[in-house]
């Protein structure tokens, strides 16, 4: 079928399909580390005022 009158034989996904998408499993180590990152910062500030 012709794309530009947007009609095509292919099947589509849904729109809950469209929005999976697959994470590294690495990725809750980063958010760990950041988290903990942010809360030594905090530490280090609030320590770090008289």
């Amino acid at each position: 079928m012709d794309r530009r009158a947007g009609q095509s034989s292919e099947e589509h996904a849904t729109t809950t399909q469209a929005r999976q998408a697959i994470t590294p499993h690495r990725l809750r180590y980063m958010l760990l580390a950041g988290i903990v990152a942010v809360v030594l910062g905090f530490l280090a500030v609030y320590f770090m005022i008289p």
